[in-house]
């Protein structure tokens, strides 16, 4: 099992749940986080962090896209190990629909 960041994520980038990650396996994007599936060790101390609720067990349903998703840009974005400023348009993106179509980049953040 693995968790993954969901599209919730995607124009908010709250950076809680990389603080408290004990083996780093969060990766940053320009605007939102993944989790490298295969560093990931189950722990699940990420999910309770999340102001947005973006992170999610694989174990739910529908979730295997997610878990390529995250898989793919972990393999191509820098690590994140420190807490950040969420996005300026955090609060207001927060639970907004189709946010994965409407706002994803695939650019790279800045990591640490």
């Amino acid at each position: 099992m693995t968790y993954v960041v969901t599209d919730n994520c995607i124009m908010c980038k709250y950076t809680d749940c990389v603080e408290v990650c004990p083996v780093d396996c969060f990766y940053e994007g320009e605007n939102t986080l993944v989790i490298h599936p295969d560093e990931c060790i189950d722990c699940g101390v990420c999910e309770p962090e999340c102001p947005a609720d973006a992170i999610r067990p694989d174990t739910e349903p529908a979730m295997e896209t997610w878990v390529e998703f995250n898989r793919k840009y972990s393999e191509l974005w820098p690590v994140i190990t420190r807490k950040k400023d969420p996005l300026p348009t955090a609060s207001e993106m927060d639970g907004q629909p189709d946010k994965l179509d409407k706002y994803f980049s695939e650019a790279p953040g800045a990591g640490d």
